[in-house]
């Protein structure tokens, strides 16, 4: 695609009819009468384990011959997330603005002892802080049914999306539009220059890019759209653009049947297409990676069969944290190396028929092989991560989940996870046990 074809698909979502009586800005009741504020408390520890000789090498550990680096990660932080959605001016265009603030505490961990949880910054020397902070802001327009937002904000999209499975969720710099003034039909469009990591104080790190070790882009273009016919189906169909890096391209659907009161079917697809692009600052890439999951659930109960696919040399890789919608991308590992194919199993469980409403369990495994990383482009940005021929691995994930129901912590998350993964030289994950506990509390309201 080129930067024209991906500029005038963005320009879409910024047509509006200037006239609609029934629009959502019309009923705009004015900026300060629609505001609202959440404030989220929210404590994770996490601790990892590293087997057969794997070691933690982050924080200190980096500085540290192998041999003398930790066998295993340990934080424990308390982070406070506080943001302001301000509603927009009455009028033909409605103003606004979306504020947040977010700060980060240690509660225990050390240079030694930080590592791939990514919870806690870490100042020059690769020591956790003992507490770090971040603040940003978006001004935003609403024309009709469109809003187009320019600043520091939160997108999710399939191909850029802000993740927030640690501490502090990521954010993102630019503008990104969204429209729905067609039915059953969202359109969105957005124009980056950098995403902040979770545990970042600066914004000026350029992109977040999970895989490869190249020079990075210095902007990210994105423009898709949602249909949803009815309320059992959605499709979605996206383009972007990292620039001088990779073309990327999503297709995705959701779909599910119910088959009478207390049985139903749910299958999931997503397909993405990567190919490099300009200067191609991560080496040649020519990747195409699937994932289709189905559902069975009946009552409390539900089984989930997966099975995902990476086609080329490279590994399927992605801007942001949050910008892989496969199936198999879990906890420890995205099952995305070169050529990899993986399987998943995943059961839940709903307490709420035996008097436990909110209490969840889930278990799930997956298994992937037939990794061959002995294609990957010796010049690119993946060649240091080491895949070799006939890699294969695992992992399984349980989890417990309760949120409680009444009372002065209505809303409340308790999560508790064990993980563990296991597999050969060939493939690039560590051998790894984890547990992590996490507790947030939710408070909200308006101005």
């Amino acid at each position: 695609m080129t930067a024209l074809n991906t500029r005038a698909a963005m320009l879409m979502v910024f047509v509006s009819p200037i006239t609609l009586a029934d629009s959502i800005q019309s009923q705009s009741q004015g900026l300060i009468e629609d505001s609202t504020w959440n404030v989220i408390n929210r404590t994770v520890y996490d601790r990892r384990d590293y087997q057969h000789g794997a070691r933690n090498s982050g924080a200190r550990n980096a500085y540290k011959p192998k041999a003398e680096r930790n066998g295993y990660a340990e934080e424990w932080a308390y982070g406070l997330m506080a943001t302001l959605q301000s509603g927009f001016t009455q009028g033909l265009i409605g103003v606004g603005v979306d504020a947040h603030a977010y700060q980060g505490v240690k509660l225990d961990s050390g240079g030694g002892r930080a590592g791939k949880a990514r919870l806690l910054g870490l100042d020059n020397e690769g020591y956790p802080k003992d507490n770090f902070s971040r603040g940003g802001a978006a001004l935003k327009l609403r024309m009709s049914n469109t809003v187009v937002s320019y600043g520091e904000q939160r997108v999710k999209t399939p191909v850029f999306s802000s993740s927030d499975s640690r501490l502090l969720p990521e954010t993102a710099t630019g503008v990104f539009a969204v429209s729905h003034e067609f039915a059953d039909l969202k359109m969105v469009g957005g124009h980056f220059t950098e995403s902040t990591d979770r545990n970042a104080s600066s914004h000026d790190q350029g992109f977040v890019v999970n895989y490869s070790n190249a020079l990075k882009g210095d902007a990210f273009n994105l423009a898709g759209v949602v249909y949803t016919p009815r309320k059992n189906f959605s499709a979605s169909l996206y383009t972007s653009r990292y620039e001088n890096t990779w073309n990327q391209h999503y297709l995705g659907a959701i779909f599910s049947q119910a088959i009478d009161a207390k049985r139903a079917l749910t299958f999931n697809f997503n397909l993405y297409r990567t190919t490099d692009e300009g200067k191609a600052l991560s080496g040649s890439i020519d990747n195409t990676t699937w994932s289709a999951l189905s559902t069975y659930s009946q009552g409390p109960h539900s089984v989930s069969l997966g099975y995902q696919k990476v086609h080329g040399s490279t590994p399927f890789d992605y801007v942001t944290r949050g910008a892989i919608f496969i199936t198999n991308a879990v906890q420890l590992s995205d099952f995305n190396a070169p050529n990899e194919q993986s399987w998943q199993a995943r059961y839940d469980l709903d307490m709420s028929p035996w008097g436990l409403p909110g209490l969840m369990f889930s278990a799930a495994y997956v298994r992937g092989s037939d990794i061959d990383g002995s294609h990957v482009d010796p010049r690119g940005g993946y060649a240091y991560l080491g895949y070799g021929k006939h890699g294969k691995h695992w992992e399984r994930d349980l989890e417990a989940r309760y949120v409680i129901q009444s009372g002065a912590a209505k809303g409340t998350l308790l999560s508790l996870r064990h993980n563990v993964h296991r597999g050969n030289a060939a493939q690039a994950e560590l051998d790894t046990d984890q547990i992590r506990l996490a507790i947030e509390y939710p408070l909200s309201g308006r101005l």
